[in-house]
């Protein structure tokens, strides 16, 4: 992918940049005129004022968490990770989640998340009516032992 096009649907929406040259993920910035408190257990929809165009169905924006705002704070996206799809030209929000017992406060233009941009494979679906075997099988969760 050679480009992200982004369009600033408010005048104070900040463009999203990679902080390091080995950043994965672009930090997106709130774009709100006053501070939004989220109380706990609460969640708020935050919007950047932004507006994204990838490339093509090839590419997705996944939002991800920020890692200060989760481990420090408890703020992290409500459905752990946003997915934002080609085709997709409205306002990126994000849904923001208070884990805590204690409210929280986004601030103006403060970073809520990183968007990183990924392949997508679309595999054609073959539906079978057995599937190849495995050493683990159909074993779940906590299957393969606890380290």
């Amino acid at each position: 992918m050679n480009k992200l096009k982004i369009k600033k649907l408010r005048e104070n929406a900040k463009i999203p940049f990679r902080a390091t040259d080995g950043s994965a993920g672009m930090d997106l910035y709130a774009c709100i005129d006053a501070p939004v408190t989220i109380e706990p257990h609460e969640i708020k929809l935050i919007p950047t004022g932004l507006a994204i165009e990838l490339e093509s169905s090839d590419y997705v924006a996944y939002l991800y968490a920020r890692s200060g705002l989760a481990i420090k704070h408890g703020i992290a996206p409500a459905n752990c990770v946003g997915v934002i799809d080609s085709d997709y030209r409205g306002e990126v929000c994000v849904g923001l989640l208070n884990a805590t017992q204690s409210a929280f406060t986004i601030q103006p233009d403060e970073r809520i998340a990183q968007m990183v941009i990924a392949p997508v494979i679309l595999p054609e679906i073959e539906v079978v009516d057995e599937l190849g075997d495995t050493c683990r099988g159909a074993g779940g969760f906590g299957s393969t032992g606890r380290n």
